[in-house]
């Protein structure tokens, strides 16, 4: 659900509140079974559905000192509906936001007001391939990456960029909504028995499948996505990534990230689902992002110019400055190695995948990439973060190691 805020005025939610069951009355020595009384359960909380809500921003022209234009825009301290993600977006998909953007948030519990905090402007780079019809959708819009803030109940935005600014700029700030489950869902076991004995009883180059938590498991409200699966040639290489979200959160809080990233990527950028095909949090635990199923070969919106024939995984956070988990790493090694494994793929080898079209290579250029490869190996960007990707040659050991290779 979109709403569009025109005005300051603040809206109050009620907080929902998931409360313990109550123990069962202990029965008196010697009372019968029968007297015994167990208080009554209280009902399981239904879960929140999500929204998306659109505030435009203020375009203010000033001068710079040395006479040049200089285009500025804004967004002034606002009390709005409760939202833990943020974003801006413009019309044209084919533009790029150069400058800076940030935000500053309330913290809906104590009131306090947060730092200014940057968003990742470059989010072109992580959609569908160009020639795509996911790509040429009437809703599709462009972006910055989203940035999780935790609940939030006011916001400030500023953009300073060289003329022009694109046109249609607004902040959209995202209810990521509840989930029934206390506590969140754990990873269920794959859809295939684990083998027996472990990695040593399949064939060398395969992988046992990890524990993922599938779209239930996080809360995917799946009226949000289009209803039919898109899928690619068999998946023959790896994109890592990191979301640029941010680190705030915690391993508890993953499940609403991934719903606020999931409608932003929906709603927002105006995609037909999730962009990524999988997600890892910093505690290890693997997530299925895009539907369609997670052994089938799901065309995600990912790496533009290389969706075909490869998977999309993102670790969710920011990975510029900070070093990822060891956790982290190892969920993505497992993740790779089974999912590769699948086309007895090499997770240290070389594959030949034919560009869609990007910033690095132009249309039908076939280029060898790593079959894990880093998000900026196929497009040039920052993505997916300075410290993550120095780690893809210990991901590529570990994913080998466990396909017996």
């Amino acid at each position: 659900m979109r709403t569009f805020l025109a005005s300051s005025a603040g809206v109050t939610c009620a907080a929902l509140l998931t409360l313990p069951l109550a123990p069962a009355a202990a029965a008196h020595p010697g009372q019968p079974a029968h007297a015994r009384t167990t208080a009554p359960a209280r009902p399981t909380p239904a879960p929140v559905p999500g929204s998306t809500a659109s505030l435009p921003l203020t375009r203010l022209p000033a001068a710079r000192a040395d006479g040049r234009d200089r285009y500025d825009a804004t967004l002034s301290r606002r009390t709005t509906r409760p939202f833990s993600l943020v974003g801006i977006v413009w019309d044209d998909p084919a533009r790029t936001l150069t400058g800076t953007a940030e935000v500053r948030v309330r913290d809906a519990a104590t009131g306090a007001w947060g730092d200014w905090r940057t968003l990742e402007t470059h989010n072109a780079e992580h959609a569908a391939d160009r020639t795509s019809r996911e790509a040429r959708g009437p809703r599709v819009h462009g972006a910055t990456a989203p940035l999780w803030t935790g609940a939030a109940d006011a916001v400030e935005a500023r953009v300073s960029g060289p003329a022009p600014l694109p046109e249609g700029l607004r902040l959209d700030l995202v209810d990521p909504g509840t989930d029934a489950r206390t506590p969140p869902a754990a990873p269920r076991p794959p859809a295939a028995p684990r083998p027996p004995v472990g990695p040593e009883s399949l064939p060398r180059g395969r992988a046992p499948q990890p524990a993922i938590v599938d779209r239930a498991g996080w809360g995917a409200d799946e009226n949000l996505r289009e209803p039919e699966f898109g899928y690619t040639g068999p998946v023959r290489a790896a994109f890592v990534h990191h979301t640029a979200s941010g680190n705030d959160y915690t391993c508890a809080e993953a499940p609403s990230v991934i719903r606020g990233i999931y409608r932003y990527h929906v709603e927002s950028n105006g995609w037909r689902d999730l962009g990524y095909n999988f997600l890892v949090d910093k505690c290890g635990t693997v997530y299925e992002g895009r539907a369609g199923g997670v052994a089938k070969p799901v065309m995600g919106a990912h790496t533009l110019g290389f969706n075909t024939d490869s998977t999309g995984i993102a670790l969710i956070g920011t990975y510029t400055d900070t070093a990822p988990s060891a956790a982290a790493l190892d969920g993505i090694a497992k993740l790779t190695a089974w999912k590769l494994g699948l086309n007895n793929m090499d997770p240290e080898g070389k594959v030949t995948l034919v560009s869609d079209g990007g910033n690095l290579y132009e249309k039908g250029a076939k280029v060898s990439l790593n079959v894990i490869s880093g998000h900026r190996d196929g497009f040039a960007t920052e993505c997916p973060g300075k410290l993550l990707y120095e780690k893809l040659g210990t991901l590529r050991s570990k994913a080998a190691a466990l396909q017996g290779r």
